[in-house]
């Protein structure tokens, strides 16, 4: 049987910058309460803002829950920072 890679539908969903929903998310590279990092379908995710946390994590459905205050949101391509091995989960599961 072939595998085919899952295919999510990358969206982000905010609420007053204060609470956040983002699909399509693979892997979670970093956070803290200042920067959220984020491997996307569509590229690395970055999520700066004061006092974030993240509230719900489900990566079998690609789905995030952030809270706090998101002042940015930015976006770059695929690989730039995720280096094999280097994943949050990856870090906790060696």
């Amino acid at each position: 049987m072939d595998e085919k890679q899952i295919v999510r539908a990358h969206k982000v969903t905010m609420s007053g910058r204060k609470t956040g929903t983002i699909s399509g998310v693979s892997d979670v590279l970093s956070f803290d309460e200042n920067e959220v990092v984020l491997e996307t379908d569509l590229g690395t995710l970055q999520i700066k803002g004061k006092e974030l946390h993240v509230n719900r994590l489900t990566l079998e459905k690609g789905e995030v829950d952030i809270e706090g205050k998101i002042d940015s949101l930015i976006y770059s391509e695929n690989g730039h920072s995720k280096k094999q091995g280097d994943s949050l989960l990856g870090r906790l599961f060696k």
